[in-house]
């Protein structure tokens, strides 16, 4: 990896940069920081339809993925999208069903992978999102792109929709593992050319989402999470040697320490399950981290708030570290608390 960058907070310490915040504190995001809590989403989500149809809106898009930042002293802006824009481009039928969430068609656990039509125009608009919003990003600001990683992909792929405990995927996983096998790698070679436009349009660093890594076996984790997730980042860095990625493998736990070994990402995102001092003293030395705020004590704010983030931040010291939720903010996270969490940060160290 390139030397820490000098004029951006966040890039350099995922690049293992500890240096003095030049606003105090920590480098900060929030993930899902573009969405539902803030009004003037609501309100171009309103003018623009459906959930596709805003992400497929450059400029739209673009204006969603600006506007945390033009309330809240946010160091990155993280790409306004949705991780099944891969599935999609893939050939399956997306579509986002008020108060269901995102639905898939055909399901593979039904309909055969190859009889999928690809069209992989649909990242075309995504690629021009990124470059407009890092032609309008301040020189000390982070753009971060993402992707699902390939067993979370699967498993809204296989059941054509999201499940308590990915039922049907881990079954197919046990019982036909050379078609799930097939599935993964196609999902990971069309994750690595889709994280390389977003590099190549602008993007300083990636997030690998695996919001479903907590479901698994040792031993499935061990096939269907490191090894796709160590094949993606492989892949990406050779085509981009200086490529900057971010693992987030959600509820993972005690497989925390051999998804970083195997995996060989930059930075490790926790989820809030995770104990801060027992992630800073199990993970190797010098790896950043980012997390690990509860939403919900952000969503109550007070002096509950107040001591998560002390405590985080006090877990962490000595430790490249990105102040983050440990997940996406909830639509019902009051504005004021988020003010109140930038300056407890901001006011710390």
């Amino acid at each position: 990896m390139s030397e820490p960058h000098p004029t951006k907070p966040l890039l350099a310490a995922l690049q293992g940069a500890l240096r003095p915040h030049p606003r105090g504190g920590k480098p900060m995001w929030m993930m899902r920081q573009a969405g539902r809590y803030l009004p003037e989403y609501r309100a171009l989500r309103a003018e623009k339809g459906g959930f596709l149809d805003l992400v497929y809106d450059s400029a739209a898009a673009a204006e969603v993925t600006l506007q945390p930042l033009r309330r809240f002293d946010f160091d990155a802006a993280i790409l306004f999208s949705d991780i099944l824009i891969v599935p999609h481009a893939m050939g399956q039928h997306l579509q986002f069903l008020a108060g269901e969430g995102p639905h898939l068609s055909p399901r593979l656990a039904d309909a055969r992978l190859e009889d999928l039509t690809p069209v992989l125009e649909r990242f075309e608009p995504v690629y021009e999102t990124v470059r407009q919003v890092k032609a309008a990003l301040a020189p000390d600001q982070t753009m971060l792109g993402f992707a699902g990683s390939p067993w979370t992909v699967a498993t809204y792929m296989v059941n054509g929709e999201g499940s308590k405990d990915q039922g049907v995927t881990r079954r197919m996983a046990y019982e036909d593992a050379s078609r799930f096998q097939a599935l993964i790698d196609a999902i990971v070679d069309i994750s690595v050319d889709y994280l390389s436009g977003q590099i190549k349009a602008g993007a300083d660093a990636v997030q690998l989402f695996d919001s479903w890594a907590g479901s698994l076996s040792p031993a499935q984790f061990d096939r269907w999470v490191i090894a796709p997730n160590r094949a993606i980042v492989d892949k990406l860095r050779a085509r981009h040697p200086d490529a900057v990625i971010i693992g987030f493998p959600k509820g993972a736990g005690g497989k925390l320490l051999s998804y970083v070994e195997g995996t060989g990402v930059d930075a490790l995102g926790l989820d809030e399950t995770v104990d801060p001092v027992w992630a800073n003293r199990i993970l190797p030395s010098g790896l950043p981290v980012q997390g690990n705020l509860d939403p919900l004590a952000l969503m109550a704010g007070g002096a509950e708030l107040t001591r998560a983030v002390d405590h985080i931040l006090a877990s962490f010291e000595g430790r490249p570290h990105i102040f983050n939720l440990g997940h996406g903010i909830d639509k019902d996270t009051p504005i004021a608390h988020v003010d109140a969490l930038v300056q407890s940060v901001r006011s710390a160290g």
